[in-house]
C-alpha cells in the first residue's frame, strides 16, 4: 500500500525572473538539488548541474532544463575536492563566462551512533556537506568580487544559497555528524554574509524540513512511516522538492534583494517543535 500523497501543490506560470543569470547547483542530478536546477531553468537562469556520480541522469536533467529554453551544462566534480571545484569553476565560466548564483546544496548522511561513529563517517559528512559548500562559496565569491554587479541582470553582485537543514537547530540522536556540519553551515552563511554585505553579495541559507527525497525514503514510503513522520510535521503533509525550489527561486531573484544572512525554514512548521503543542 503506498504512502498518502500530498494535496497536489497549486501549479503556477512562473514568471522568468532571473532571465540572463548564470546558475550552478551542486547535487543536481537528483533530490533536492534537481527541483531547484529545474526551478532555476524555469524562471530562466542558465543553469549548470553538478553530480559526483551517475552521469547518465545528469545528462537527463540537463536536457529537461534546456527545454525551458535556456543553456545548461553537466560538471562532474566533488565538491570536498579543492582542485576538482575550482575546476568545475572554470567549466561554468567556459561555458557560461560567469556566474550569478551558488546553490550549495550537495550533503550527504553516514548515520551512526556517537559511540560507534567512526572518524571516516564523521569526515565523510563534513567534508562534503560543510567544507565542499565553504570551497564552493569561495570560487564564487571571487567571481562576484572580480566582476561587480552586472547592471541590468541584477542589483546584486551575486547571490549565494546555502542548503542546511532544521537539524541546524534540531538536535538529531544517531546523525551528529549531520547535525553538526548543518550548525556549522549557519555559522558560515551568516559570517558570510556579514563580510561581503559592502559588496552587494547576498548569501542565505535555505534548512528543508521533511521532503519527499530518495535519502529519506524509508520515512515516507510506507503509511506506517507516514503517520509517524506527520507527528513532527503540525502542516500535516510532507514537503515535496518543488517546496524548495520555489523557496530558492525567490531568494535568488531581486524580489529578495534586501534579505541577506538569514536562514528560511521550509519544514510545514516542524521548527516549532509539535510535541509543545499541547502544553509539553
Amino acid at each position: 500500500m503506498p504512502a498518502p500523497h500530498n494535496t497536489a501543490l497549486p501549479s503556477y506560470a512562473c514568471p522568468r525572473i532571473l532571465a540572463g543569470q548564470k546558475a550552478l547547483v551542486t547535487g543536481a542530478s537528483s533530490g533536492i538539488g534537481k527541483a531547484v536546477a529545474l526551478g532555476l531553468g524555469r524562471a530562466g537562469a542558465d543553469v549548470a548541474v553538478n553530480y559526483n556520480t551517475k552521469d547518465e541522469i545528469a545528462r537527463e536533467v540537463v536536457e529537461e532544463i534546456r527545454g525551458f529554453g535556456v543553456q545548461a551544462i553537466a560538471v562532474k566534480a566533488d565538491v570536498a575536492d579543492e582542485d576538482a571545484v575550482r575546476a568545475m569553476f572554470k567549466t561554468v565560466f567556459d561555458a557560461f563566462g560567469t556566474v550569478d548564483i551558488l546553490v550549495a546544496n550537495a550533503g550527504l548522511q553516514r548515520d551512526a551512533k556517537i559511540d560507534e561513529m567512526t572518524l571516516e563517517q564523521w569526515k565523510a559528512v563534513i567534508d562534503v556537506n560543510l567544507t565542499g559548500q565553504f570551497l564552493c562559496a569561495r570560487e564564487a565569491v571571487r567571481e562576484f568580487k572580480r566582476r561587480g554587479v552586472r547592471e541590468g541582470v541584477s542589483v546584486a553582485a551575486g547571490k549565494i544559497i546555502c542548503m542546511s537543514s532544521v537539524h541546524q537547530v534540531i538536535p538529531w540522536a544517531g546523525h551528529a555528524n549531520y547535525a553538526a556540519s548543518k550548525g556549522g553551515v549557519d555559522m558560515l552563511m551568516q559570517s558570510m554574509a556579514q563580510e561581503l554585505a559592502p559588496l552587494r553579495i547576498r548569501v542565505n541559507s535555505i534548512a528543508p524540513g521533511a521532503i519527499r527525497t530518495p535519502i529519506n525514503r524509508p520515512a515516507w514510503e510506507t503509511p506506517e512511516a507516514y503517520a509517524k513522520l506527520m507527528e513532527l510535521v503540525p502542516y500535516k503533509r510532507i514537503g515535496e522538492p518543488e517546496d524548495i525550489a520555489q523557496a530558492a527561486v525567490f531568494l535568488a531573484s531581486d524580489m529578495a534583494d534586501y534579505i541577506n544572512g538569514t536562514t528560511l525554514f521550509v519544514d510545514g512548521a516542524m521548527t516549532c517543535y509539535p510535541g509543545f503543542a499541547t502544553g509539553g
